[in-house]
């Protein structure tokens, strides 16, 4: 029998429309009902940033499978400068069943999967987040909607409110998959490109981008926003500050959107800056269910990755071979 190709999960396209949904399934199944599939398998986390949402997620999400995680910091494997990153991704492999790395450039995943897919080495490489995408945070947010919205979730409209960053990026591309229509609301500067455009209609997305917040947020149902300056970023912060002057959420922003609307914030946040307090901690945030569930949709991607998906949806547990 020809063995199944390694599930990476680099960016929410390595799913397809099957796999998103079969993520959100996976994760709606309760924690503590979860079968330990991977009972006596180590799954490895590389952190080149830290993260206190990622690393808790992902370490819980990897125990409620029965798996062992392994949190490596940065500084221990010096990718790239104490050993080059295709080493590092053969090094863990002969370890652990799942490589999750939390990296600077989205380039250094690239490496790892390749590096492995050559070893022929049935290792998984999940991006928990690269300065191009961060799929796990899509994953979750289009976990929430469906929680918060019911069945037809996907017919409701989201504005995203900010840069057309990594978070954005996923989050169009899972957004596109799932048939959910969206709004950008991004200066000139921070706009999304070409190639950014091109993917999320090639996924079939239905996509609107404007510069004015308030035409993105008119009546829209779901008002999202991240950080105007990301981690790495420290240098651009006053740059940025200047140039998404008039995007922050606020009461007035907030009162074109529909009627039962609801705030997103993937954090971490900065009040007064890109959402205003009395928004992220008004009736209509619900940015702390969105956040638990980091985890259950990381529940979701280690069954998706590793194939165990059939055994957690059935509910028969059990290590694997």
């Amino acid at each position: 029998m020809t063995p199944r190709p390694t599930r990476h999960l680099l960016d929410v396209d390595d799913l397809g429309p099957e796999g998103v949904e079969t993520v959100l399934r996976v994760a709606e199944v309760p924690a503590e009902r979860t079968p330990p599939v991977l009972a006596g398998r180590g799954v490895a986390m590389v952190f080149e940033k830290p993260s206190a949402r990622t690393r808790s997620s992902t370490e819980m999400a990897a125990v409620a499978l029965g798996a062992h995680p392994v949190y490596v910091q940065g500084a221990e494997v010096g990718i790239d400068e104490r050993e080059t990153a295709e080493d590092v991704a053969r090094t863990l492999a002969c370890y652990h069943s799942v490589l999750c790395a939390r990296v600077t450039e989205h380039a250094t995943l690239c490496r790892m999967a390749a590096a492995l897919d050559e070893a022929q080495a049935p290792v998984p490489v999940v991006n928990l987040l690269s300065d191009r995408a961060h799929p796990v945070q899509a994953l979750a947010d289009l976990l929430t909607l469906a929680q918060l919205f019911g069945d037809g979730w996907r017919e409701r409209t989201l504005a995203f409110v900010g840069d057309a960053n990594n978070v954005w990026r996923s989050l169009a591309a899972a957004c596109a998959t799932a048939g959910l229509p969206t709004r950008l609301a991004a200066p000139p500067s921070h706009a999304p490109s070409r190639e950014d455009l091109d993917r999320v209609a090639a996924l079939g997305g239905r996509l609107e981008v404007t510069d004015d917040p308030r035409a993105a947020v008119a009546g829209a149902d779901v008002v999202y926003t991240d950080v105007w300056t990301s981690m790495g970023q420290e240098d651009e912060a006053e740059a940025r500050r200047r140039a998404f002057a008039g995007f922050c959420v606020d009461d007035d922003l907030l009162g074109l959107a529909a009627p039962d609307a609801v705030v997103l914030h993937c954090l971490p946040a900065h009040r007064g800056l890109e959402i205003a307090a009395s928004v992220i901690d008004g009736p209509r945030s619900r940015v702390w269910q969105q956040a638990a569930n980091r985890m259950h949709a990381m529940r979701g991607v280690l069954a998706w990755v590793t194939g165990s998906e059939p055994e957690v949806l059935s509910g028969n547990g059990g290590a694997r071979p």
